[in-house]
C-alpha cells in the first residue's frame, strides 16, 4: 500500500507538470491515463487485458466504440470513456451510459486524465447510474481515496468488494457535498435545529435569518478548528484563531424576552476559509522554516485573498493567495504585488522558495 500510494503521488505530480502542454485527448490518453492504469498495475501494451477501441454497438448503430476495455477471461469488467484533460465531463455521461448497457462490464470510468469518476449499476441492474459513487482528482488526491482506489489495482480487483462499498461511497460523497452547502448557506430547518437550546424564544422566520450568518460562522469554525489540528503534526505552533474573535467573545441569545433585533449580529459577509488555503499555508510554513521561526508565520483570510504575514502584522506581509477560483488561481508577492503568478495547485508554491525567504529575509533584517 504504501509503495502504490507513491506511485499514485508521482502521476499526481506528472499531472502538475504536464497539463498545460497537452491540448488532446490522444495526448491526454497517452501521457496522463495509461500511465495510470498501469500504476493500477494493468498491461495498457495487452489488447487482451486492457482493449483500445472496444466495440459497445448501441441499437441500430453499429461499430461503436469505447476508448478503452479491461478486460477479465475475454469479457469487459471495466469501460473508460476518455477526454482531453482541457474539457469538463460534464456532457460525457450519457455516451458512456449508452456503452455500459450493452456490455457486461460492471463499472465504468469517465476521465479527462486528472479527474476519474467511477460508474457502476447500484439503481438499476445494468443500467449505469447517473450519479458516480466515487470521484478523484488525481492532481489533488487525498489520502483516504488512495485506500479506495487501491481497490482498483489489478492485483486487488474484486467485483464484490467493490459492490460492497460502493453504494456507501456514493451517499458519503453525496452527504459530504450536501454538508459543503450547508456550510456556505444554512438551511431554515438546520439553523432552527441548531438553536433550538441556546435560543429559547419563538423560531420565527424573522429569528432564522438573523441567525444565519452565526450558524454559517459556527459552521465553518468548527470545521476549520478540527483541520487545524489534524496539521499540527505537519507544522509547528498554532494557526491564528480563523474567526477574528477571542475565546471569551460570544453572542448571548438564551433570553427569550431578549428583542432579536438587538442580538449582536456580524455585519460583514462570512469568509470561509478552505482546506486548500490551510494546505497554502502550511505549505509557505515549512518552506521558510529555515529562514524564519515558524511562531512567527502567521495567517489572515480576506474576502478576496488569503494573506500570509510576518508576526501577525499586516505591514509584514509575505505573498497573498488568491484561491477561490475554481479555474484562475495565482499568488501574488509582496515585493512585486501587482503581478500575478498563476497556479494550479499549492504545492506549486515550492517552485517560488527562493523568493519567499528573500522577501522574509527582507522583513526580518530590513535595511537601515
Amino acid at each position: 500500500m504504501e509503495k502504490f500510494s507513491s506511485d499514485i503521488r508521482t502521476v499526481s505530480q506528472r499531472i502538475q507538470q504536464l497539463r498545460h502542454s497537452i491540448s488532446t485527448e490522444e495526448a491526454t490518453k497517452t501521457a496522463l491515463i495509461m500511465p495510470f492504469f498501469q500504476t493500477l498495475g494493468y498491461d495498457v501494451f495487452n489488447p487482451a487485458e486492457f482493449t483500445p477501441e472496444y466495440i459497445a454497438d448501441v441499437g441500430i448503430k453499429k461499430g461503436e466504440k469505447v476508448d478503452y476495455a479491461i478486460m477479465e477471461e475475454g469479457k469487459p469488467t471495466i469501460l473508460i470513456e476518455a477526454k482531453s484533460i482541457r474539457e469538463p465531463l460534464t456532457k460525457h455521461d450519457s455516451q458512456l451510459f449508452r456503452y455500459y448497457g450493452t456490455t457486461q462490464a460492471k463499472f465504468a470510468i469517465l476521465t479527462n486524465g486528472d479527474m476519474y469518476r467511477f460508474y457502476t449499476d447500484l439503481e438499476t441492474p445494468n443500467v449505469m447510474d447517473t450519479v458516480p459513487f466515487f470521484e478523484i482528482t488525481l492532481s489533488n488526491i487525498k489520502d483516504n481515496e488512495i485506500k479506495e482506489l487501491y481497490k482498483f489495482k489489478k492485483q486487488e480487483f474484486n467485483v464484490n468488494t467493490i459492490l460492497s462499498t460502493a453504494e456507501e461511497l456514493k451517499y458519503l460523497s453525496a452527504i459530504k457535498d450536501q454538508l459543503k452547502t450547508l456550510s456556505q448557506s444554512p438551511s431554515d430547518e438546520l439553523i432552527r435545529l441548531l438553536i433550538q437550546e441556546c435560543y429559547q424564544g419563538m423560531k420565527t422566520q424573522t429569528v432564522v435569518d438573523k441567525f444565519r450568518p452565526i450558524v454559517a460562522k459556527a459552521f465553518n469554525q468548527f470545521i476549520n478548528e478540527n483541520m487545524n489540528e489534524r496539521i499540527k503534526h505537519v507544522i509547528s505552533g498554532e494557526p491564528e484563531n480563523i474567526s477574528g474573535t477571542t475565546s471569551n467573545e460570544h453572542v448571548e441569545v438564551s433570553n427569550p424576552e431578549v428583542d432579536v433585533n438587538e442580538i449582536d449580529l456580524p455585519s460583514q459577509p462570512v469568509i470561509e476559509t478552505t482546506q486548500e488555503e490551510i494546505e497554502g499555508y502550511a505549505t509557505v510554513k515549512v518552506l521558510l522554516g529555515s529562514v524564519v521561526d515558524k511562531d512567527r508565520i502567521f495567517y489572515r483570510d480576506n474576502a478576496s485573498y488569503f494573506n500570509i504575514l510576518i508576526d501577525d502584522s499586516n505591514r509584514k506581509w509575505v505573498c497573498r493567495l488568491h484561491l477561490n477560483s475554481l479555474t484562475n488561481k495565482y499568488i501574488t508577492f509582496r515585493d512585486e504585488p501587482n503581478v500575478r503568478y498563476k497556479i494550479n495547485h499549492v504545492y506549486e508554491i515550492e517552485q517560488f522558495t527562493e523568493r519567499l525567504k528573500e522577501i522574509v529575509h527582507s522583513i526580518v533584517n530590513p535595511i537601515e
